[in-house]
């Protein structure tokens, strides 16, 4: 907890705990596949990232682990694993002729354990009940329950990077996951890549009348920046197209990436797959343009404190995300509580990030309760919008509901 206080205002927490929306121009890095302690040996096509989640080649990635392939289109798998025939509902995507999945949705139904080893950014695929599976516990996160009129809605209180230290979640998540009627998230970052939405981030993000960010910040901060991009292996005018809050916000998911955090094992991202493999309607509270609507509408002081305040503190960024990560895994609504007041100190921030935005997100969770249908609702939003005097709990206990800790 001890850098908390002096990096607020890095983007770090944001994309940690507050908004999934957040872009990043920097450059994937390379992935590996071991199954049961084997490197997998890709001969054609290799591991990518890819609208936010790990995408192997399939064919390949079954061999590997010895499941014959049937048959893939569009989004159904059929393979045969230990003789017995299994079909399987994935979005399948074709890259250079190389037919593409999920190695979190594969490795799962061919009864692998899925892990993640951030220091070698390798995907390690266990045979449950192996020799070399070793207990894992996961993390017991946040989640409160509330009912009313016959429906439920769960909220869950996301981390928006994560590893798979995260997994597997509590039996407390899935029970309630399995049984719902709709999946909420703040935006469904599963369409992260597609054309779109890069299109916003583009549009909003870069300068469009032919300056610069050098033209924009003070020549102290530009200095800083340059050197710090140096020592990443980058030119020091690499990132001169953007704007601040683009720039700062990659920054700080480079250091979350050597860190072993991404996006692609994030807790939203985790249920937005396993809802499209249910077929499960997604529901989004927010859209891609409120959100990098609010980060371009900051004012130009703000933009620049906050790149300021990742520069400042780019060495022990990762720290920070180490203590927000410990922080869900264990729970902790006091830690919580503490960074979520914290936000106050800036005024702008606060209002931007937190108030604003948590009205919004409880007047909708607020209509789903209302509407009489007899639905489970499963909402999954970054950890802190929950807590404290804006926070979605009290409005909710504002609106006369009971909010139970689960």
């Amino acid at each position: 907890m001890k850098n908390w206080k002096r990096m607020l205002l890095s983007l770090t927490i944001s994309v940690g705990l507050l908004a999934s929306a957040v872009p990043a121009m920097a450059s994937p890095q390379e992935t590996s596949v071991k199954v049961n302690d084997e490197t997998v040996e890709y001969t054609v096509g290799a591991p990518i990232n890819n609208k936010g989640t790990t995408l192997v080649p399939l064919r390949s990635t079954l061999d590997a682990m010895d499941v014959k392939l049937t048959t893939a289109t569009d989004d159904t798998i059929t393979a045969v694993v230990n003789g017995k025939t299994i079909t399987l509902k994935s979005k399948l995507t074709r890259i250079h002729g190389i037919t593409y999945a999920p190695i979190r949705i594969v490795g799962d139904a061919a009864g692998y354990e899925v892990r993640w080893d951030a220091a070698t950014r390798t995907v390690l695929l266990v045979s449950k009940g192996g020799e070399t599976e070793t207990v894992q516990t996961g993390g017991r996160g946040f989640m409160w329950e509330v009912e009313s009129n016959g429906n439920t809605v769960y909220l869950v209180g996301s981390m928006h990077i994560a590893d798979e230290s995260f997994y597997p979640l509590r039996k407390e998540f899935e029970e309630a996951f399995a049984e719902a009627d709709y999946l909420g998230v703040e935006i469904d970052i599963s369409k992260a890549a597609e054309e779109a939405q890069q299109k916003i981030v583009l549009d909003l993000g870069s300068y469009q009348d032919g300056t610069t960010l050098k033209d924009h910040i003070s020549s102290e901060t530009y200095t800083q920046l340059g050197n710090i991009l140096k020592q990443s292996g980058l030119e020091p005018n690499a990132l001169d197209t953007f704007k601040p809050w683009v720039v700062e916000s990659t920054l700080a998911s480079l250091k979350s990436m050597k860190a072993g955090y991404e996006a692609s094992a994030g807790v939203d991202l985790y249920f937005i797959q396993k809802a499209i493999e249910r077929k499960l309607p997604v529901i989004e509270l927010e859209s891609y343009e409120s959100q990098l609507g609010m980060f371009n509408d900051f004012s130009k002081e703000l933009q620049e404190k906050t790149l300021k305040a990742t520069l400042d503190n780019f060495d022990v960024l990762d720290d920070s995300v180490n203590q927000m990560a410990e922080m869900w895994k264990t729970g902790n609504d006091e830690q919580l509580l503490e960074l979520t007041n914290s936000f106050s100190d800036d005024e702008e921030y606060n209002k931007a990030m937190l108030i604003d935005r948590n009205v919004g997100m409880a007047d909708k969770i607020d209509g789903y309760l209302k509407n009489g249908k007899g639905e489970e609702y499963f909402i999954v939003v970054g950890a802190a919008h929950y807590l404290g005097d804006h926070g979605i709990v009290k409005l909710l206990k504002d609106k006369g509901y009971t909010v139970i800790r689960k």
